[in-house]
């Protein structure tokens, strides 16, 4: 089989291939940070509890699946102890999600790691190539619709 030069691929080939990449990396260095158990997909949770607490079907709501979906994402973060659910101070029937001092971890080491990789790859590159991959992926959130919803933290999930 011949060898396929990456410089040739699509650029939405290619931005997905090198995302998948950066996120693989991104989390063999957490599991080594010690916060085995955590995934990709748990991200998409996590973002929505950085800024706020919702309820399951709120939760639900935001990442475009179902509130048994949104549950048991939300078991699996409490099992690894990053998230709790809480009362509503209104209603106490009511229950909330939030970050627990594990989970709020999680997110500054993601984004310390994040950050490292970030700075790994403009070094090599170099300030400007990395300036221009930049505005390339934008203009690529751009022409598929998707800008709105990431600068809105309501990234949903890939679908499968």
């Amino acid at each position: 089989m011949a060898t396929l030069d990456p410089a040739g691929i699509d650029i939405a080939t290619l931005a997905w291939l090198a995302g998948s990449a950066a996120n693989r990396a991104i989390l063999a260095e957490l599991h080594r940070a010690g916060h085995t158990g955590v995934r990709n997909s748990h991200g998409y949770v996590i973002q929505h509890l950085i800024h706020g607490a919702p309820t399951v079907s709120e939760l639900a709501d935001l990442l475009d699946v179902t509130q048994q979906a949104a549950s048991k994402h939300l078991l699996e973060l409490e099992r690894l102890d990053y998230v709790a659910r809480v009362p509503d101070p209104g209603d106490s029937r009511v229950r909330r999600a939030r970050l627990t001092d594990r989970g709020r971890r999680l997110v500054d080491d993601s984004r310390r790691v994040r950050r490292q990789l970030d700075d790994r790859l403009t070094k090599l590159a170099g300030d400007d190539a990395a300036d221009s991959a930049r505005r390339v992926l934008v203009r690529l959130l751009d022409a598929t619709g998707e800008t709105a919803s990431v600068t809105a933290r309501r990234a949903v999930p890939p679908s499968e």
